[in-house]
């Protein structure tokens, strides 16, 4: 084992685009600490899996330790894990409401603080945080408030991290994702969903994989809200 292999923290790891990240930085030769509700372990001895839900705080303490126990030192951190509920903004309930701030913003905080506060040991680290294009522009049709409340949180919150760890060598960026094709959304929605875009068409998970990919070989960007979103953000 290298002491020069970066150790990279992914939430939400278990399908979708958590999963497609642990395979494309394993072929970096990361070694990876994979986090989810239903993740299974694996048979590969750099990648380490912990089970548990990201909206609870022991999860986080048991990921950041389990890693620094296994692997001494953590990275990066990719806060994949999220939750989108589309409702018309009076038919929320408050269990939606509950968790959506759950997993969105309570399960980026605790393991964030963590995650950092080892990286402060080191003066090095870097903070990735999967976001929305619908933060910074909202679709008509495209019930979004819950997700422009918690991933804008995020966006902002990506920019301060950036400032106040910029001294200290540890970085902060977002990834603001059109819509995307994953598991998320059936073959036969690709369609009406692919037209929300300038571009006319969906992202494909790799787009997504490639960007965090990018920043986190790209020392000189802290800050920056990279939206992969075929042009929604730059208008209709």
């Amino acid at each position: 084992m290298s002491a020069s292999q970066k150790v990279i923290v992914v939430t939400g790891a278990s399908q979708g685009i958590g999963a497609e990240v642990v395979k494309a930085v394993r072929k970096l030769d990361y070694r990876v600490v994979a986090t989810a509700r239903s993740i299974k372990p694996s048979e590969d001895p750099n990648i380490l899996t912990v089970a548990g839900d990201i909206a609870d705080p022991e999860t986080a303490r048991r990921v950041i330790s389990e890693a620094v126990a296994r692997f001494g030192r953590i990275d990066t951190l990719v806060n994949n894990a999220g939750i989108f509920v589309a409702k018309p903004f009076t038919s929320y309930t408050a269990e939606d409401y509950a968790a959506v701030m759950g997993v969105n913003l309570n399960g980026f905080f605790y393991i964030t603080q963590l995650a950092i506060a080892e990286m402060e040991k080191q003066s090095s680290g870097h903070v990735v945080s999967i976001t929305t294009t619908l933060a910074d522009h909202a679709i008509d049709g495209v019930p979004s408030v819950l997700a422009s409340l918690t991933k804008g949180g995020l966006n902002a919150a990506t920019r301060s991290l950036a400032i106040e760890y910029a001294k200290r060598g540890i970085r902060a960026n977002a990834v603001a994702p059109g819509i995307i094709k994953s598991p998320m959304h059936p073959a036969q929605t690709h369609a009406a969903l692919g037209a929300l875009h300038p571009m006319g068409h969906m992202g494909e998970m790799s787009d997504i994989v490639n960007a965090i990919v990018y920043l986190d070989s790209a020392p000189f960007v802290t800050g920056e809200i990279l939206h992969v979103d075929g042009g929604q953000s730059a208008g209709h």
